[in-house]
């Protein structure tokens, strides 16, 4: 009996030991409940696929823009509203597509790809932004030059005239809420603006000296040629007023006299010169004598 009670109580004792033993084991399996890493990059993966797609999609709309900037060289009107545009419907089309999260990491992986989709849609569109600052930039530099050369318009009233128009469509190409700025162009378009003007001024300084040493010029000239008609009354006395001058040619021949009053001096030279016309006019021209044909006369009178 005494050992049937003692076999009894090992039994007992070893019941419990293996009950000891299962309940370690169930604890064990509590690990089961812990979120793999598998199921967080399925997750991701979907939301890739999702923002891929809308990347392609909104490219498209971005190429059109392209061709209308970079090929054709037109800027686009209210370009910053349209990109404004273009990133909100993708973030809101990404809403609706991804699929929900449902705990912190996917949450996080949710924004994570968010952010991403801005960013895939706003780097090709600042690439444009910029490009597009380009053209306003071009286009201000020719409203200042036609201002200033056309109408009567200072440079300066040219200036502030050119950095309005370039500051109003730049602004009107910035996205709203984005780190676009447009400051480091429109000091390009001040700088160009006051290095034109600069040049124009220093043009202009040259010209109002050439034209001064050419009046100084002019007076001086004038100056000796009146010393010189001084010198020529007190030598030869009163000049006449009439300049007179002949000229007549003797039929048949290649002589040529010439005559000439002016002064109150008299000249007289005679010439051979072939008459290249002789052939047309017949044997003896239009007359044997003196006439309009080979006579001459000029008649000047200073008063």
């Amino acid at each position: 009996m005494a050992r049937l009670s003692t076999l009894v109580t090992a039994i007992c004792v070893a019941y419990a030991g293996a009950t000891r033993t299962f309940t370690s084991t169930s604890s064990w399996g509590l690990v089961e409940n812990i979120p793999r890493g598998g199921a967080d990059a399925s997750y991701s993966s979907l939301c890739e696929d999702v923002k891929s797609s809308i990347v392609d999609q909104a490219s498209k709309e971005i190429e059109e823009m392209r061709k209308t900037i970079v090929d054709e060289g037109a800027a686009i009107e209210s370009f910053g509203s349209k990109s404004d545009t273009i990133c909100n419907q993708a973030l809101e089309a990404f809403a609706k597509a991804a699929p929900d999260a449902s705990d912190a990491t996917a949450a996080s992986t949710y924004d994570k790809k968010l952010q991403e989709l801005e960013a895939a849609l706003d780097a090709p569109l600042q690439v444009l932004y910029l490009r597009q600052l380009a053209l306003l930039r071009e286009k201000a530099l020719e409203v200042y030059r036609s201002a200033s050369r056309v109408s009567e318009t200072s440079d300066y009233e040219a200036m502030l005239q050119s950095d309005s128009q370039f500051s109003a469509a730049a602004e009107d190409s910035t996205r709203d809420g984005s780190d676009w700025d447009y400051s480091a162009d429109r000091s390009n378009l001040q700088s160009i603006m006051n290095d034109i003007a600069s040049s124009r001024k220093k043009l202009m300084d040259v010209q109002m000296k050439s034209s001064e040493k050419q009046s100084t010029a002019m007076a001086f000239l004038q100056q000796q040629q009146q010393m010189i008609q001084q010198l020529q009354m007190q030598l030869y006395g009163q000049s006449s007023p009439w300049n007179l001058g002949m000229a007549y040619r003797i039929p048949d021949t290649n002589f040529n006299v010439q005559g000439s009053y002016q002064q109150g001096r008299g000249n007289v030279q005679l010439s051979c010169v072939p008459d290249e016309y002789a052939p047309m006019l017949g044997a003896n021209g239009f007359t044997n004598g003196v006439g309009p044909g080979n006579l001459g006369l000029s008649l000047n009178l200073s008063v």
